[in-house]
């Protein structure tokens, strides 16, 4: 078997939020081979698999009993050119901004406004990944999955991913597929969605009239920067928080007490809240106990300021989820994923 096993291992440099857990057993699948191997490694003994990325939609609460996999898969390559129209695969293993600064490289355009999220390939699919006004969704042109269950290999189509608000069919069926690549349709003709006012506010302040993709990727890189803690400083999983979706009758009642409520009319009619306007508004941006925290910056971002536990971390986030259930009648989700 070429999978390497390490018995006992310590997730702390598998997970942003820095949280000190340990894996009954941990390997990395650096090939689809090794992935199988994983799987049938795990089918003989009934020992649990849980396949991880880069560790930036996780929040652990307890040591894991389980064979924890890391996809570590590597390789980019264009598969159709058309001219304008290129299709890029990546592997599910790609650290996801290195990915994004390799298609601007090469001079390829829609991935810009995805800049400097964390996380891997294989991960952003699975929650419909999205910011500035663009989701995976959108430049998303189909992946390969293995089906845990049968083994199979399957080639989704977009409408098979059934993507929705940081939502997809992976999402909706834990377990059931391993995502081992991905691909996209990008394009050598710039179509840029400047619709955020932060990012052209951005390129305005740097002079900036005429931009390219890779201008636009600078610009949100840096308004992330200052808006989110970088997880090598302190641990955090990005936006803790899913914005949360209510009918335009309940954001018109919530704006006769609440006047400056945040909210963006959706096309369904429903009307997206700011999640971070909520929790800032009850009170909770900068509060910290023990090491469990909210980022004094971003009220979205939950922080570790070195040893809080990932039960330390949940217990503060079911206590913001109570209060604004209380405050305003909205339920606040979690993105995370917990174990």
């Amino acid at each position: 078997m070429s999978l390497q096993l390490q018995v006992d291992a310590s997730l702390k440099p598998f997970n942003s939020f820095g949280v000190d857990v340990r894996a009954r057993l941990f390997a990395e699948a650096h090939n689809d081979d090794e992935v199988r191997e994983a799987l049938q490694y795990c089918a003989e003994r009934e020992l649990p698999l849980l396949v991880i990325g880069g560790g930036s939609n996780v929040l652990l609460t307890q040591d894991v009993q389980a064979l924890v996999l890391r996809m570590a898969t590597r390789g980019i390559r264009v598969i159709e050119d058309s001219g304008q129209r290129v299709v890029v695969e990546a592997e599910a293993g790609e650290v996801w901004h290195a990915f994004v600064l390799w298609t601007l490289a090469q001079g390829f355009a829609g991935l810009e406004n995805l800049s400097l999220i964390p996380g891997t390939v294989g991960a952003a699919p699975m929650q419909n990944i999205g910011a500035y006004g663009v989701e995976i969704k959108d430049v998303f042109a189909g992946l390969t999955a293995l089906d845990r269950q049968t083994g199979q290999l399957r080639d989704f189509t977009l409408e098979e991913c059934n993507f929705g608000y940081r939502d997809s069919v992976f999402k909706q069926h834990p377990g059931r597929w391993l995502i081992l690549r991905v691909r996209f349709a990008l394009s050598r003709a710039t179509r840029l969605h400047l619709e955020y006012g932060p990012v052209r506010q951005r390129l305005s302040e740097q002079g900036i009239h005429q931009p390219t993709a890779t201008d636009v990727s600078r610009a949100i890189s840096s308004i992330r920067s200052e808006k989110l803690p970088d997880p090598a400083v302190l641990g955090n999983a990005g936006s803790f928080f899913k914005n949360p979706v209510v009918s335009s009758a309940m954001a018109a009642e919530l704006k006769l007490t609440h006047p400056n409520l945040v909210g963006y009319p959706q096309a369904d009619g429903q009307v997206k809240l700011a999640a971070g306007w909520l929790i800032e508004t009850a009170g909770w941006k900068g509060f910290r106990e023990d090491d469990a925290g909210v980022h004094r910056l971003q009220s979205l971002v939950l922080v570790n300021y070195g040893a809080a536990t990932g039960l330390q971390l949940l217990s503060l986030a079911q206590r913001i989820q109570e209060d604004i259930a209380r405050r305003f009648n909205v339920k606040l989700e979690m993105e995370p994923n917990l174990y």
